[in-house]
C-alpha cells in the first residue's frame, strides 16, 4: 500500500497527490512514469511522475479526473492508500546541454512537462517554455516555471490570458523571426504533439514528444501499447515513452487511443455475458451419472495385476454450457474414481514414470497410498519433490512426459497420473489439512529470487525448506507469473494458484510485489545488500507479431495483452474495471497451447465464429491433445494449412478481415515439422472483427540489459548451465522460459528445482560442478 501525504486541486478536475513511494522516488529520473491501481477491481492506469523527494521518499502524481480510475484517485484523501505503484517505468528523457531548448506543455502535460523543463534548467539550457489550456483557470504551475524558465509564454483558446490561440503559433513567430531553437519537448494531448511536429518538421528542429498510450503491464510484456515510429513498431513503455516526433504515425496513435470506450463496453456485455448456471448442481449431477456408470465396471482389488477396469474419465461441464462461462473445464475425480484409476498402477519395480518426470515425483508411492485410501498422505509424497502438484495436476502435458512411458499405456491407456495427482492436491486443500514440513535451523543467508512464475516458485519453495531466507520479488501486483497472467481460469482458476503460492509464505517465503529488477534494483544491487544468490525466473514475455500490414489497427491483440486483460484482471467480469473487446468473428494466429487458450476465451465472451488459423496441418499442432478436443466440443473452428498475410481495417482504423494464402508442406525444417510453401494465387479473406497474435513470445531484455557480466545468446536468452542454472555472473543463475525460450510449467519447475540443488550448495560453500556458459 502507498499512502497519500499530500492533495491539492489544482484546477478545475485537475490534481496533485504527493504519495510514499521511497524505493521509486530512490530512482525516478525525468520522463519516467509509474503504473497503479486504486483498488483490487481497478485498472492499470499509467500516469508520468511530476517530481519527487528522495530525502522523504515520496512522489508527485498530477493527473485529471476523467475515467473512472483517476475519479477513485481523486476521491482519496491525505491517509488513504492507493492498493498497487509499479515504476519508475520507461526510459529517462535524455537531458545535456542542447543550447536553446523549448519545452511545450498543453493542459495537463504542463505539469508533466516540469520534471523535463527543471532537468534542462539544471543542465544549462537556455529554457523557453510555452504553456497552454482552454482558459486562464486552467494554466497549471505558472510560478514554478517562471523561476525554472528564461522565458514562460503562455496561450489560452479564449484568450482570457496570454496570446490568443495556440502553442504552434507561437512556436511558428519564433521560428519565422529566426530565433534560435536547438530542440523541442511537447507533452500533452496527442494533437498538440502532432501539430507541433507539424510545425518543426520542415526545418529538421528536433522534436522530442512523450507519448501515453493504452498500457496494461507496461513492461513489454503486453504490447498494448503499441506506437509506429519510423515505419516500425514500438512499444512505449520499455522503447519509450519518449520518442523522436517526426517519426511517429500520430494518426494510427489517436486511432489506437479510441479503442475503448464505455459504450462500447455496456453494449458489448449485454450481448455476450454469459447465462448464470450453478456449477454445484451440474456437478452433483454429473458426479451422479459417473456413480452409475462404475457400478456397473468391474473392481480391481490388488495392486500389480493386469487393469480390469477402464481409464477413468474426469466428470466435466458439457461444451454449450461451459463456453457460455469461465468456471473451470474438469470437475476432478470422485473418491471412488480415484480409487479406481489408482488400482490401474502396476507398481513397476523400475518405474519409468519416475524417470519421466521433470520434479521426480514419487509416482508410484503416491498413486500406492491413493489405493490405500490414504488422500493426505499422498498429497504429502508429491510436495516432497513438487511444491505446485493442484498446478501441475492441471495443466502439466502428462501426456508428453510421465504418462507417455507409463508401462500400461503399452497395450491400451497410461494410468491417468496427472488427474490422480490433481484429486489429492484438491483433496487436502478441500479438507484443510495442508502439512507444513518441519523447517531446518536458518543458515543466515539471504536468496532473490526474480520472477514468481513456475520456476521461481519451485526454486523459492525448495531453498525455504532448507533454511535459507528467501524472497521473490514480483513485477505485477500478483504473484504467480503465468499462472496468473496466462493461463485462464476455465483450465487453472486462480484460486488454485493462489492457495498454492499460501503454502510457500508458510514455508517462510516473502514476496516483494510491484518490483521491477531493473528498474527499482538492479540484480548489483540485490547482492551488494546482502543476497547471496540471486535467481532468474523472469519469463519469456515480450509478445512477438507477424510484422504484416495491419498489426496495429484497434481489434488486434497479442495473446498477452488479451489473457492479462482476462485473467489477471478479469475483464471478463462486468464488476472489474479492465475493458476487453467483445467480438463475434476472431482470428486466432497460431497453435500452441496459448493460442487455444486465446481461442476458448473468445468464444466465452461472445465468439460466435472462432477461427484458429495455423500454416501447418493438425499433425503438426504443438497444442495438448486435450486442449485441442476441448476447443473443438466448444466449437472452434480450425483453418489450417492457412498463413496470415494481410489485416485489412476499414476508415476508422477498426479490423474487418483477415487476407491468408493457403500453404502446402514440404521437408522437414529445423523444427522437426514439415516445412510450409505458400500456394500462388490461393489469396482468401477471413470475415473478422478482431485477430490475435498468439505465435510465440521472446525473452523481456529488461534484466539482461541492466546487468553487467550476464551472457545472453543471439536470441536475448539467458546462458545458463543446464543442470545448475548458473550463468555467467557469479552468484546469479538462471532457469525456466528466459534461458530456453517458452515451454511447458513443469520444464520450468524442473530447471527450478535443479537451480535450487546448486545455489544450496553456492550459498552454503560446498563444491559446485563445473560447467561452461
Amino acid at each position: 500500500m502507498y499512502k497519500i501525504i499530500k492533495k491539492e486541486k489544482i484546477a478545475e478536475s485537475i490534481y496533485s497527490i504527493t504519495v510514499d513511494a521511497p524505493k521509486i522516488a530512490a530512482k525516478r529520473m525525468a520522463g519516467q512514469f509509474i503504473v497503479l491501481i486504486t483498488d483490487e477491481k481497478g485498472e492499470r492506469v499509467p500516469l508520468t511522475i511530476a517530481g519527487s523527494d528522495r530525502d522523504k521518499g515520496t512522489i508527485d502524481i498530477v493527473f485529471q479526473a476523467v475515467g473512472h480510475t483517476t475519479k477513485q484517485l481523486a476521491a482519496l484523501e491525505v491517509g488513504d492508500c492507493i492498493r498497487d505503484i509499479l515504476g519508475p517505468l520507461g526510459h529517462p528523457t535524455h537531458i545535456e546541454n542542447f543550447g536553446t531548448a523549448v519545452c511545450i506543455g498543453g493542459g495537463l502535460g504542463i505539469a508533466l512537462a516540469m520534471p523535463i523543463t527543471e532537468a534542462l534548467h539544471e543542465a544549462g539550457n537556455n529554457v523557453i517554455s510555452i504553456i497552454s489550456a482552454r482558459n486562464e483557470s486552467l494554466l497549471l504551475m505558472e510560478d514554478r516555471l517562471h523561476e525554472i524558465s528564461n522565458e514562460l509564454l503562455i496561450a489560452t483558446d479564449d484568450g482570457s490570458k496570454g496570446f490568443h490561440g495556440f502553442p504552434t503559433q507561437i512556436l511558428q513567430e519564433m521560428i519565422d523571426n529566426k530565433k534560435k531553437v536547438d530542440i523541442v519537448f511537447a507533452v500533452g494531448p496527442v494533437p498538440l504533439m502532432g501539430a507541433v511536429c507539424k510545425v518543426t518538421k520542415p526545418y529538421k528542429i528536433k522534436t522530442i514528444v512523450s507519448l501515453n498510450p493504452i498500457m496494461v503491464d507496461a513492461t513489454g510484456m503486453c504490447g498494448a501499447c503499441r506506437v509506429e515510429v519510423g515505419g516500425k513498431t514500438k512499444f512505449a513503455c520499455v522503447d519509450g515513452p519518449e520518442f523522436d516526433g517526426h517519426e511517429v504515425d500520430f494518426d494510427t496513435l489517436m486511432k489506437r487511443l479510441k479503442v475503448y470506450n464505455d459504450t462500447d463496453k455496456e453494449e458489448s456485455l449485454k450481448d455476450t455475458q454469459a447465462e448464470p448456471c450453478s456449477m454445484e448442481e451440474e456437478k452433483a449431477k454429473t458426479y451422479k451419472i459417473v456413480e452409475e456408470e462404475l457400478s456397473s465396471q468391474p473392481v480391481l482389488l490388488e495392486f500389480g495385476k493386469k487393469p480390469k477396469v477402464p481409464r477413468q474419465i474426469m466428470p466435466q461441464q458439457d461444451s454449450e454450457t461451459r463456453k457460455k462461462n469461465f468456471k473451470e473445464v474438469p470437475f476432478g475425480y470422485s473418491v471412488e474414481q480415484a480409487q479406481r484409476e489408482a488400482t490401474r498402477c502396476l507398481q513397476c519395480k523400475k518405474p519409468l514414470c519416475f524417470e519421466g518426470c521433470p520434479v521426480n515425483i514419487d509416482i508410484p508411492a503416491f498413486i500406492k497410498l491413493i489405493g490405500e485410501g490414504d488422500y493426505i498422505g499422498a498429497a504429502r509424497k508429491i510436495k516432497e519433490t513438487n511444491g505446485l502438484p493442484a498446478v501441475c495436476g492441471r495443466v502439466c502435458p502428462q501426456e508428453d512426459q510421465c504418462e507417455k512411458v507409463c508401462v500400461v499405456g503399452k497395450k491400451g491407456n497410461p494410468v491417468s497420473i496427472g488427474s490422480l495427482e490433481r484429486f489429492v492436491a484438491d483433496y487436502e486443500r478441500e479438507h484443510g489439512d495442508i502439512f507444513i514440513p518441519e523447517i531446518p535451523e536458518k543458515t543466515g543467508h539471504k536468496i532473490a529470487v526474480v520472477g514468481s512464475g513456475p520456476a521461481g516458485l519451485t526454486v523459492a519453495g525448495d531453498l525455504a525448506k532448507k533454511g535459507h531466507d528467501v524472497t521473490i520479488f514480483e513485477t505485477l501486483h500478483k504473484a504467480g507469473g503465468v499462472l496468473i497472467y496466462g493461463i485462464p481460469e476455465f483450465r487453472l482458476p486462480k484460486s488454485i494458484v493462489e492457495s498454492e503460492i499460501d503454502y510457500l509464505k508458510k514455508l517462510g517465503v516473502k514476496i516483494e510485489l510491484n518490483s521491477i529488477i531493473g528498474k527499482t534494483e538492479t540484480v548489483d544491487e540485490l547482492l551488494n545488500d546482502g543476497f547471496g544468490a540471486v535467481f532468474l525466473g523472469t519469463g519469456a514475455g515480450l509478445p512477438m507479431f507477424m510484422q504484416i500490414p495491419g498489426e496495429n489497427l484497434n481489434g488486434v491483440y497479442s495473446a498477452n495483452e488479451y489473457l492479462t486483460r482476462v485473467n489477471l484482471m478479469k475483464a471478463y467480469d462486468p464488476e472489474y474495471e479492465t475493458p476487453i473487446l467483445r467480438r463475434k468473428r476472431v482470428a486466432v494466429l497460431g497453435a500452441g497451447n496459448v493460442a487455444m487458450d486465446s481461442a476458448r476465451t473468445a468464444l466465452r465472451l461472445g465468439g460466435e465464429h472462432v477461427y484458429v488459423v495455423y500454416r501447418r496441418s493438425r499433425t503438426e499442432m504443438p497444442a495438448r491433445i486435450e486442449e485441442v478436443h476441448h476447443g473443438q466440443q466448444e466449437g472452434l473452428e480450425f483453418k489450417y494449412l492457412m498463413n496470415p498475410i494481410r489485416i485489412i481495417g476499414d476508415e476508422n482504423g477498426w479490423v474487418k478481415g483477415l487476407e491468408c494464402i493457403k500453404m502446402r508442406l514440404g521437408e522437414p525444417d529445423e523444427s522437426g515439422r514439415r516445412r510450409p510453401i505458400p500456394i500462388e494465387g490461393t489469396e482468401t479473406v477471413l470475415d473478422v472483427e478482431c485477430v490475435i497474435v498468439a505465435i510465440g513470445n521472446g525473452p523481456n531484455p529488461l534484466v539482461p540489459t541492466t546487468t553487467p557480466g550476464l551472457k545472453t545468446n543471439r536470441r536475448g536468452n539467458i546462458v545458463a548451465d543446464e543442470e545448475s542454472g548458473l550463468t555467467s555472473k557469479k552468484g546469479v543463475f538462471a532457469g525456466g522460459d528466459i534461458v530456453t525460450g517458452a515451454a511447458t510449467v513443469i520444464l520450468a519447475m524442473g530447471a527450478g528445482k535443479k537451480a535450487a540443488v546448486a545455489i544450496d550448495n553456492y550459498v552454503m560453500g560446498r563444491e559446485l560442478k563445473s560447467c561452461t556458459v
